[in-house]
Protein backbone atom coordinates (compact mmCIF):
# COMPACT_ATOMS: atom_id res chain seq x y z
CA UNK A 1 0.00 0.00 0.00
CA UNK A 2 1.04 3.60 -0.52
CA UNK A 3 0.38 6.74 0.58
CA UNK A 4 0.29 10.58 -0.40
CA UNK A 5 0.71 13.02 2.08
CA UNK A 6 0.41 17.11 1.82
CA UNK A 7 -0.01 19.71 4.37
CA UNK A 8 -3.88 19.79 5.44
CA UNK A 9 -4.10 23.22 4.39
CA UNK A 10 -2.78 25.29 1.57
CA UNK A 11 -3.56 28.87 1.12
CA UNK A 12 -2.02 30.73 -1.75
CA UNK A 13 -1.76 33.40 -4.18
CA UNK A 14 -1.19 37.44 -3.59
CA UNK A 15 -2.75 38.12 -0.11
CA UNK A 16 -2.53 34.71 1.78
CA UNK A 17 -0.19 35.82 4.32
CA UNK A 18 -3.68 37.12 5.83
CA UNK A 19 -4.40 33.66 6.73
CA UNK A 20 -2.51 33.93 9.83
CA UNK A 21 -5.37 35.86 11.52
CA UNK A 22 -7.82 33.01 10.86
CA UNK A 23 -5.63 30.29 13.19
CA UNK A 24 -6.50 29.45 16.78
CA UNK A 25 -4.22 29.23 19.68
CA UNK A 26 -2.15 30.91 22.54
CA UNK A 27 1.41 31.65 21.71
CA UNK A 28 3.66 31.01 18.56
CA UNK A 29 7.41 31.52 18.01
CA UNK A 30 8.49 32.56 14.48
CA UNK A 31 11.54 31.59 13.01
CA UNK A 32 13.32 33.13 10.70
CA UNK A 33 16.82 33.71 8.80
CA UNK A 34 18.99 36.79 8.14
CA UNK A 35 17.49 39.97 8.52
CA UNK A 36 15.70 40.04 4.71
CA UNK A 37 12.02 38.95 6.48
CA UNK A 38 12.79 42.07 8.70
CA UNK A 39 13.93 44.48 6.57
CA UNK A 40 11.26 43.83 3.88
CA UNK A 41 8.66 43.82 7.24
CA UNK A 42 7.14 40.76 6.55
CA UNK A 43 8.06 39.85 10.45
CA UNK A 44 5.72 42.73 11.62
CA UNK A 45 2.88 41.74 9.17
CA UNK A 46 3.39 38.22 10.41
CA UNK A 47 3.14 39.23 14.11
CA UNK A 48 0.23 41.44 13.00
CA UNK A 49 -1.89 39.03 12.28
CA UNK A 50 -1.10 37.03 15.14
CA UNK A 51 -2.17 39.44 17.01
CA UNK A 52 -5.59 39.29 15.27
CA UNK A 53 -5.98 35.77 16.26
CA UNK A 54 -4.94 37.10 19.81
CA UNK A 55 -1.62 34.81 19.72
CA UNK A 56 1.62 36.51 21.33
CA UNK A 57 4.69 36.00 19.40
CA UNK A 58 8.51 35.91 19.68
CA UNK A 59 10.84 35.97 16.93
CA UNK A 60 14.12 33.29 16.78
CA UNK A 61 16.22 34.60 14.06
CA UNK A 62 19.73 34.14 12.31
CA UNK A 63 19.04 30.74 10.91
CA UNK A 64 22.20 29.96 8.78
CA UNK A 65 22.16 29.39 5.13
CA UNK A 66 23.16 25.76 6.52
CA UNK A 67 21.38 25.32 9.71
CA UNK A 68 23.37 23.69 12.19
CA UNK A 69 22.86 21.34 14.84
CA UNK A 70 24.11 24.29 17.27
CA UNK A 71 21.03 26.60 15.99
CA UNK A 72 18.40 23.75 15.98
CA UNK A 73 19.22 23.15 20.06
CA UNK A 74 19.23 27.27 20.50
CA UNK A 75 15.92 26.97 19.11
CA UNK A 76 14.43 24.31 20.72
CA UNK A 77 15.52 25.68 24.13
CA UNK A 78 13.64 28.90 23.18
CA UNK A 79 10.37 27.20 22.78
CA UNK A 80 11.02 25.23 25.58
CA UNK A 81 11.35 28.54 27.49
CA UNK A 82 8.17 30.35 25.87
CA UNK A 83 6.04 27.24 25.20
CA UNK A 84 4.79 28.03 22.45
CA UNK A 85 1.43 25.91 20.55
CA UNK A 86 1.98 27.32 17.23
CA UNK A 87 5.51 27.54 15.33
CA UNK A 88 6.08 29.63 12.54
CA UNK A 89 8.63 29.29 9.89
CA UNK A 90 9.02 32.18 7.69
CA UNK A 91 12.05 32.63 4.73
CA UNK A 92 14.38 30.82 2.95
CA UNK A 93 14.17 26.66 3.05
CA UNK A 94 16.94 26.79 6.24
CA UNK A 95 14.72 28.50 8.30
CA UNK A 96 11.95 26.06 7.31
CA UNK A 97 14.26 23.47 8.03
CA UNK A 98 16.04 24.39 11.16
CA UNK A 99 12.07 25.07 12.65
CA UNK A 100 10.90 21.55 11.92
CA UNK A 101 14.07 19.86 13.78
CA UNK A 102 13.47 22.51 16.97
CA UNK A 103 9.77 21.17 16.61
CA UNK A 104 10.83 17.85 17.55
CA UNK A 105 13.37 18.67 19.74
CA UNK A 106 10.91 20.98 21.50
CA UNK A 107 8.18 18.08 21.76
CA UNK A 108 11.23 15.73 22.58
CA UNK A 109 14.25 17.35 24.20
CA UNK A 110 15.33 14.06 25.23
CA UNK A 111 16.39 13.19 21.58
CA UNK A 112 19.45 13.67 19.63
CA UNK A 113 19.95 14.21 16.38
CA UNK A 114 21.41 10.77 15.77
CA UNK A 115 17.95 9.45 16.97
CA UNK A 116 16.03 10.93 14.23
CA UNK A 117 18.45 10.42 11.34
CA UNK A 118 16.75 6.97 10.70
CA UNK A 119 13.81 7.04 7.53
CA UNK A 120 11.19 7.20 9.82
CA UNK A 121 12.40 7.38 13.35
CA UNK A 122 11.28 10.19 14.32
CA UNK A 123 8.11 10.16 16.86
CA UNK A 124 5.12 11.80 16.59
CA UNK A 125 4.32 15.15 17.00
CA UNK A 126 1.68 17.71 17.67
CA UNK A 127 1.62 17.21 21.30
CA UNK A 128 2.91 20.81 22.41
CA UNK A 129 2.14 22.87 18.82
CA UNK A 130 1.37 22.83 15.18
CA UNK A 131 3.47 23.89 12.23
CA UNK A 132 2.83 27.04 9.62
CA UNK A 133 5.29 27.41 6.85
CA UNK A 134 5.62 30.43 4.82
CA UNK A 135 8.40 30.34 1.79
CA UNK A 136 10.00 33.36 1.12
CA UNK A 137 12.50 31.77 -1.75
CA UNK A 138 10.25 29.33 -4.70
CA UNK A 139 12.50 26.47 -4.37
CA UNK A 140 13.00 24.14 -1.11
CA UNK A 141 9.26 23.59 -0.82
CA UNK A 142 9.97 22.61 2.58
CA UNK A 143 6.47 23.94 3.16
CA UNK A 144 4.96 21.07 1.91
CA UNK A 145 7.49 18.30 2.43
CA UNK A 146 8.31 15.52 5.11
CA UNK A 147 12.54 16.64 4.35
CA UNK A 148 14.30 18.55 6.20
CA UNK A 149 18.01 19.25 6.11
CA UNK A 150 20.34 19.78 8.78
CA UNK A 151 24.39 20.28 8.90
CA UNK A 152 27.00 18.97 11.20
CA UNK A 153 29.66 21.45 11.38
CA UNK A 154 32.02 19.45 12.92
CA UNK A 155 31.51 16.84 10.40
CA UNK A 156 31.40 18.94 7.49
CA UNK A 157 27.87 16.66 6.36
CA UNK A 158 24.73 17.31 5.65
CA UNK A 159 21.85 15.27 6.76
CA UNK A 160 18.74 14.66 5.35
CA UNK A 161 16.22 14.01 8.06
CA UNK A 162 12.67 12.09 6.25
CA UNK A 163 9.69 12.35 8.51
CA UNK A 164 5.59 12.29 8.03
CA UNK A 165 5.66 14.25 10.89
CA UNK A 166 7.30 17.33 9.62
CA UNK A 167 4.71 17.85 6.72
CA UNK A 168 3.60 21.23 8.24
CA UNK A 169 -0.33 21.84 9.17
CA UNK A 170 -0.56 25.17 7.42
CA UNK A 171 1.58 25.95 3.66
CA UNK A 172 1.08 30.24 2.96
CA UNK A 173 2.16 30.16 -0.53
CA UNK A 174 2.46 34.24 -1.02
CA UNK A 175 4.29 35.29 -4.26
CA UNK A 176 4.78 38.85 -2.52
CA UNK A 177 7.55 37.40 -0.38
CA UNK A 178 9.71 35.98 -3.27
CA UNK A 179 9.25 38.97 -4.61
CA UNK A 180 11.86 40.21 -3.09
CA UNK A 181 14.45 37.93 -3.49
CA UNK A 182 17.41 38.56 -5.67
CA UNK A 183 18.05 37.41 -9.28
CA UNK A 184 20.90 35.32 -8.13
CA UNK A 185 18.80 33.74 -5.79
CA UNK A 186 15.59 33.30 -7.94
CA UNK A 187 18.07 31.49 -10.26
CA UNK A 188 19.18 28.91 -7.87
CA UNK A 189 16.43 28.79 -5.99
CA UNK A 190 14.24 28.22 -9.09
CA UNK A 191 16.62 25.30 -9.88
CA UNK A 192 16.54 23.81 -7.08
CA UNK A 193 12.73 23.33 -7.87
CA UNK A 194 14.16 22.14 -11.43
CA UNK A 195 15.75 19.25 -9.41
CA UNK A 196 13.10 18.56 -7.61
CA UNK A 197 10.47 17.80 -10.21
CA UNK A 198 12.65 15.79 -12.09
CA UNK A 199 14.13 13.92 -9.51
CA UNK A 200 10.31 13.21 -8.21
CA UNK A 201 9.45 11.63 -12.24
CA UNK A 202 11.83 9.73 -12.14
CA UNK A 203 12.45 8.01 -8.84
CA UNK A 204 11.79 4.24 -8.60
CA UNK A 205 9.01 4.82 -6.47
CA UNK A 206 6.77 7.22 -8.83
CA UNK A 207 3.66 6.75 -9.49
CA UNK A 208 0.24 8.19 -10.76
CA UNK A 209 -0.11 11.12 -7.99
CA UNK A 210 3.48 12.19 -7.87
CA UNK A 211 3.89 12.12 -11.78
CA UNK A 212 1.60 14.93 -13.08
CA UNK A 213 2.50 16.95 -10.57
CA UNK A 214 6.44 16.92 -11.36
CA UNK A 215 5.28 17.09 -15.06
CA UNK A 216 3.57 20.29 -14.26
CA UNK A 217 6.13 22.00 -12.26
CA UNK A 218 9.07 21.06 -14.67
CA UNK A 219 6.99 23.02 -17.08
CA UNK A 220 6.34 26.11 -15.22
CA UNK A 221 9.96 25.98 -14.60
CA UNK A 222 10.27 25.90 -17.79
CA UNK A 223 8.49 28.88 -18.82
CA UNK A 224 8.58 31.03 -15.88
CA UNK A 225 11.94 31.08 -14.57
CA UNK A 226 14.12 32.95 -16.68
CA UNK A 227 11.63 35.67 -16.89
CA UNK A 228 11.02 36.25 -13.66
CA UNK A 229 15.04 36.19 -13.32
CA UNK A 230 15.19 38.69 -15.82
CA UNK A 231 12.44 40.79 -14.09
CA UNK A 232 11.79 40.38 -10.49
CA UNK A 233 8.58 42.19 -10.38
CA UNK A 234 7.06 39.92 -12.53
CA UNK A 235 4.29 38.48 -10.34
CA UNK A 236 2.18 36.58 -12.94
CA UNK A 237 5.61 34.95 -13.28
CA UNK A 238 6.53 34.81 -9.13
CA UNK A 239 3.11 33.40 -8.65
CA UNK A 240 3.99 30.66 -11.24
CA UNK A 241 7.46 29.60 -9.81
CA UNK A 242 5.31 29.57 -6.34
CA UNK A 243 3.02 27.38 -7.37
CA UNK A 244 5.67 24.87 -9.25
CA UNK A 245 7.74 24.99 -6.07
CA UNK A 246 5.14 23.56 -4.01
CA UNK A 247 3.94 21.31 -6.71
CA UNK A 248 7.44 20.06 -7.22
CA UNK A 249 7.60 19.38 -3.32
CA UNK A 250 4.25 17.56 -3.09
CA UNK A 251 5.61 15.33 -5.27
CA UNK A 252 9.10 14.86 -4.49
CA UNK A 253 8.29 14.45 -0.23
CA UNK A 254 5.61 11.28 -1.21
CA UNK A 255 8.91 9.83 -3.83
CA UNK A 256 11.74 11.03 -2.50
CA UNK A 257 14.63 12.14 -4.83
CA UNK A 258 17.43 10.83 -6.50
CA UNK A 259 21.69 11.85 -7.23
CA UNK A 260 20.89 15.14 -7.93
CA UNK A 261 20.97 15.93 -4.01
CA UNK A 262 22.71 12.91 -3.05
CA UNK A 263 25.41 14.90 -4.62
CA UNK A 264 24.80 18.12 -3.73
CA UNK A 265 23.48 17.61 0.09
CA UNK A 266 27.75 16.71 0.51
CA UNK A 267 29.21 19.01 -1.56
CA UNK A 268 27.23 21.60 0.29
CA UNK A 269 28.49 19.84 3.48
CA UNK A 270 32.25 19.94 2.22
CA UNK A 271 32.33 23.79 0.27
CA UNK A 272 29.51 25.61 1.18
CA UNK A 273 27.85 25.76 -1.69
CA UNK A 274 24.82 26.86 -1.95
CA UNK A 275 22.00 24.14 -2.40
CA UNK A 276 19.94 25.27 -5.25
CA UNK A 277 23.44 26.30 -7.43
CA UNK A 278 25.16 22.45 -6.54
CA UNK A 279 21.48 21.16 -7.98
CA UNK A 280 21.51 23.32 -11.17
CA UNK A 281 25.48 22.32 -12.01
CA UNK A 282 25.13 18.49 -11.33
CA UNK A 283 21.33 18.26 -12.86
CA UNK A 284 22.36 17.71 -16.37
CA UNK A 285 25.27 15.63 -15.82
CA UNK A 286 22.72 13.23 -13.37
CA UNK A 287 19.95 13.19 -16.32
CA UNK A 288 22.61 12.10 -18.96
CA UNK A 289 23.85 9.55 -16.41
CA UNK A 290 20.34 8.34 -15.56
CA UNK A 291 19.11 8.16 -19.05
CA UNK A 292 20.52 4.29 -19.51
CA UNK A 293 18.50 3.77 -17.08
CA UNK A 294 15.08 4.95 -17.38
CA UNK A 295 12.86 6.12 -20.53
CA UNK A 296 11.02 8.63 -18.69
CA UNK A 297 13.50 12.00 -19.68
CA UNK A 298 12.16 10.52 -22.91
CA UNK A 299 8.39 11.37 -21.94
CA UNK A 300 9.07 14.36 -20.03
CA UNK A 301 11.32 15.54 -23.13
CA UNK A 302 7.77 14.99 -25.34
CA UNK A 303 5.86 16.66 -22.97
CA UNK A 304 7.56 19.74 -22.97
CA UNK A 305 8.86 19.62 -26.66
CA UNK A 306 12.07 19.42 -26.56
CA UNK A 307 14.79 17.53 -28.34
CA UNK A 308 17.29 16.96 -25.16
CA UNK A 309 16.92 17.51 -21.38
CA UNK A 310 20.01 17.64 -20.26
CA UNK A 311 21.01 20.34 -23.02
CA UNK A 312 17.83 22.57 -22.50
CA UNK A 313 19.06 22.50 -18.85
CA UNK A 314 22.32 23.51 -19.72
CA UNK A 315 20.88 26.42 -21.83
CA UNK A 316 18.51 27.67 -18.41
CA UNK A 317 21.49 27.82 -16.64
CA UNK A 318 23.46 29.76 -19.62
CA UNK A 319 20.77 32.28 -19.02
CA UNK A 320 20.53 32.36 -15.50
CA UNK A 321 24.50 32.99 -15.39
CA UNK A 322 25.21 29.85 -13.67
CA UNK A 323 28.51 27.60 -14.80
CA UNK A 324 29.19 24.52 -16.34
CA UNK A 325 31.66 23.16 -13.83
CA UNK A 326 31.58 23.51 -10.44
CA UNK A 327 35.50 24.93 -10.27
CA UNK A 328 33.79 27.86 -12.07
CA UNK A 329 32.13 28.42 -9.00
CA UNK A 330 32.53 32.30 -7.75
CA UNK A 331 30.42 32.19 -4.28
CA UNK A 332 33.29 30.06 -2.55
CA UNK A 333 36.64 28.61 -3.72
CA UNK A 334 37.12 24.86 -4.58
CA UNK A 335 40.38 24.09 -5.43
CA UNK A 336 41.66 21.39 -7.60
CA UNK A 337 43.59 20.10 -4.52
CA UNK A 338 41.03 20.78 -1.71
CA UNK A 339 38.26 19.16 -4.32
CA UNK A 340 41.09 15.79 -4.98
CA UNK A 341 41.43 15.47 -0.88
CA UNK A 342 37.78 14.54 -0.49
CA UNK A 343 36.37 13.32 -3.48
CA UNK A 344 36.44 9.77 -2.03
CA UNK A 345 35.38 10.57 0.83
CA UNK A 346 32.53 13.05 -0.08
CA UNK A 347 31.74 10.36 -2.97
CA UNK A 348 31.26 7.42 -0.59
CA UNK A 349 28.72 9.96 1.48
CA UNK A 350 26.78 10.82 -1.42
CA UNK A 351 26.10 7.21 -2.40
CA UNK A 352 25.11 6.57 0.95
CA UNK A 353 22.68 9.44 0.91
CA UNK A 354 18.85 8.43 1.42
CA UNK A 355 18.15 10.08 -1.72
CA UNK A 356 20.20 7.39 -3.75
CA UNK A 357 17.66 4.81 -3.13
CA UNK A 358 15.07 5.97 -4.86
CA UNK A 359 17.68 7.22 -8.36
CA UNK A 360 16.92 5.15 -11.42
CA UNK A 361 19.28 2.29 -11.88
CA UNK A 362 22.06 0.79 -9.99
CA UNK A 363 24.29 3.47 -9.39
CA UNK A 364 28.05 2.67 -6.89
CA UNK A 365 30.42 4.66 -5.35
CA UNK A 366 32.40 5.01 -8.58
CA UNK A 367 29.75 6.15 -10.86
CA UNK A 368 29.04 9.11 -7.96
CA UNK A 369 32.76 9.72 -7.81
CA UNK A 370 32.62 10.07 -11.62
CA UNK A 371 29.93 12.51 -11.66
CA UNK A 372 31.24 14.49 -9.32
CA UNK A 373 34.82 14.78 -11.30
CA UNK A 374 32.74 15.52 -14.78
CA UNK A 375 30.68 18.49 -13.38
CA UNK A 376 34.33 19.75 -11.23
CA UNK A 377 35.81 20.26 -14.59
CA UNK A 378 33.05 21.05 -16.89
CA UNK A 379 33.30 17.69 -18.71
CA UNK A 380 29.99 17.34 -20.10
Amino acid sequence: MNKFKIPNNIAFGEGSLAELANIQGRRAVIVTGGRSMKRFGFIDQVQAMLSKADIESCVFDGVEPNPSVETVKKGALLMQEFEPDWIVAIGGGSALDAAKIMWCFYEHPELTLADILPVGAMPALRNKAKFIAIPSTSGTASEITAFSVITDLAEHVKYPIVSEHIVPDIAIIDPVLPAKMPAHITANTGMDVMAHALEAFVSIAANDYSDPLAMRATKLVFENLVNVYENGENMQGRDKMHNASTLAGMAFSNVSLGLVHSLAHKIGGEFGVTHGLANAILLPYIVKYNKQFTDKYAEMEQYLGIASLEDAILTINHQLNIPVALKDIDEVTISEEAFLAVLDRMSDNAFNDPCTLTNPGTPSPDSVKDIYTQAYYGQY
